[in-house]
């Protein structure tokens, strides 16, 4: 017989004196052989506890399986200890991954797909989301998705001057105004959550109708009588940007007084003004996921900041003009543009190292646009991230251009972006009663790209200027080309025009009915200049829908070279809803929400 199911003497006495020693009643007689062999046991019990041992991952169940009368010393501890053992990396990471899709299974099947969402396997598309986010590369198609037909538009203002910049951290929204408010605003819940039912009957009255203005919390202002004060924390001047950490502990803006300051989330109360900057503070972005900052200045650098220390860590050269816009995502990385110096440069801070782009190599030409309108770039005024190896950039001249980290050239650009402003009358530009339009009207000018935002690691990209609408773009789904979706907001044949509000007087044969159309899509064009793009998606991954947030004001954020005195300071929300699942395979057939016919004819 085995030595495997036979003890030998010295193991049973020191099975016996252990047992003796932990317990103080006298142990039992035992019959001989009945605790040494295993063969008294029953077959069909053996092949039991075998068969209970086959089943478990780990190896830590076997001891468990084994009665007291079959563990034994010496060589029956060293069996358990090298199957504990036996769960080594390829055990641990099978175990782990059963449990992680177990976690997403449940996530899954809590939102209710129907059968044809199910066949297109959605474990395993979530699966390749979460590696895609991980390795940073474009893995969700939003701009199908949503509705852009059915946005819900919601203006606000105050008595504040141009509204610089918007930040968000759901719900809350934070803006920030030229005469020196930094205001913190609550965005409402969506209708269907605002007034949940509490119980099963059926209400007696009906449902209170559904807030939609934000709520606006508090605010703190600036203070240009302590300019002179070096320990004065707040701002003294005009405030032009704002960043709000993804953590929702702190508020961070940048302003004219060449002043970083530092806000507590929930009070606004200044925690900390840097002063480093030589010159206006125009950039912020957090790194994702952190509270690492990147700030850009008019001093032509870009200063890197920890603010879990709230300390200084470097500065970063390169540019030749001064930087008016930096972003950046989870790598310890950002882009930044350099406005007349016409260079995009990529950071890598770890390395130490930059990546240089070049814009403005040629002149855009198009049949649409009159001779003497088109327009060199003559500088690079706004930069959004995609993802880790794709931006987009938005400039003067109207061009929106894509561009990849590993060619040194855009992969596309798309001229006039936003059009091209109406031409000026005759009066505005010559006193000369007979005065020939063809000699004394210039050509009329593209409208350049003031504000541009995409949603991280998707294919949305949203950009601003003045022509009263936000206009809504996607990446190509061979990440080479940007696409028109569609727009928010109503565009009119030229921009703010009064008679667009008021009717037009010189069109004589006009019903009421065609005057309260124009005057309805007259309020919802967005009156003045876009300054500055937040968006945040709605539910888990979006289920919801997206919110825009969309700053605007009579003036440019950083200048006024271009005012648009029948303009409004203050605010506008979008409320994009998703596409209901009906409609979803029709939309994508005939061109998302019917835009790109229409610019295809």
């Amino acid at each position: 017989m085995s030595s495997f199911f036979t003890n030998p003497v010295g193991q049973q006495k020191k099975r016996k004196r252990a047992v003796t020693t932990s317990t103080d009643t006298k142990p039992k007689k035992r019959v001989a052989g009945a605790g040494g062999s295993s063969t008294s046991r029953p077959k069909s019990q053996s092949k039991k506890k075998a068969a209970e041992r086959d089943d478990s991952i780990s190896g830590s169940d076997i001891e468990s399986d084994l009665s007291g009368d079959e563990i034994h010393e010496g060589s029956g501890s060293e069996a358990s200890e090298s199957d504990a053992e036996a769960e080594t990396a390829a055990e641990k990471r099978l175990r782990l991954a059963q449990r992680y899709l177990e976690k997403t299974k449940q996530e899954v099947d809590a939102f209710g797909f129907d059968a044809e969402e199910i066949d297109r396997d959605l474990l395993a598309e979530r699966l390749e989301e979460d590696v895609a986010e991980a390795k940073g590369r474009v893995y969700r198609t939003l701009a199908p998705e949503l509705d852009f037909a059915k946005a819900d538009q919601i203006q606000f203002r105050w008595n504040s001057k141009t509204v610089t910049s918007v930040a968000v951290c759901p719900p809350y929204a934070y803006t920030t105004t030229k005469d020196g408010y930094l205001t913190k605003w609550k965005i409402q819940d969506l209708p269907k959550d605002q007034w949940p039912q509490t119980t099963r009957k059926k209400p007696k009255k009906p449902p209170a109708p559904p807030k939609r203005q934000p709520e606006r919390i508090r605010y703190s202002r600036s203070n240009p009588k302590k300019s002179k004060d070096k320990e004065f924390k707040g701002h003294t001047s005009s405030i032009l940007v704002v960043r709000a950490s993804q953590d929702g502990k702190f508020v961070v803006t940048g302003g004219a007084d060449k002043r970083l300051v530092v806000h507590d989330a929930e009070t606004l109360k200044p925690l900390r003004a840097f002063t480093q900057h030589r010159d206006s503070v125009t950039g912020l972005a957090f790194r994702r996921g952190t509270n690492q900052l990147f700030s850009a200045s008019k001093d032509r650098t870009i200063k890197v900041w920890s603010l879990d220390e709230l300390a200084y860590v470097e500065t970063l050269f390169g540019h030749q003009d001064e930087i008016v816009d930096v972003d950046a995502l989870a790598p310890e990385r950002c882009v930044s543009v350099g406005a007349r110096d016409r260079t995009a440069r990529y950071w890598k801070v770890p390395e130490e190292s930059q990546l240089v782009f070049r814009g403005g190599e040629k002149k855009t030409t198009s049949k649409k646009v009159p001779a003497g309108s088109a327009a060199h770039e003559g500088s690079m005024d706004r930069v959004a991230m995609i993802d880790d190896d794709l931006f987009v950039t938005g400039s003067d001249n109207g061009a929106l251009a894509l561009w990849g980290t590993h060619r040194k050239k855009a992969l596309h650009v798309i001229p006039y972006a936003h059009g091209i402003e109406p031409p000026l009358k005759v009066e505005e530009v010559s006193a000369d009663l007979n005065a020939d339009p063809k000699k004394v009207i210039p050509p009329p000018q593209p409208r350049g790209i003031t504000a541009l935002r995409t949603v991280p690691y998707s294919d949305l990209i949203l950009s601003g200027s003045w022509d009263g609408v936000v206009r809504v773009w996607r990446l190509s789904e061979d990440k080479k080309k940007i696409e028109p979706v569609g727009v928010l907001g109503k565009e009119g044949p030229s921009a703010f025009a009064e008679e667009q509000v008021n009717g037009n007087t010189e069109d004589m044969d006009t019903t009421d009915g065609q005057e309260a159309e124009k005057k309805k899509n007259a309020e919802k064009q967005i009156r003045g200049i876009i300054n500055e793009i937040a968006v945040f998606e709605r539910g888990d991954r979006g289920k919801d829908g997206v919110c825009v947030v969309v700053a605007m004001g009579k003036e440019m954020r950083l200048g006024r070279w271009k005012v648009i005195k029948e303009g409004k300071d203050g605010a506008v929300i979008f409320e994009i809803p998703r596409l209901e699942r009906g409609h979803k395979k029709q939309q994508e057939d005939e061109g998302v929400n019917g835009v790109l016919d229409e610019d295809e004819e």
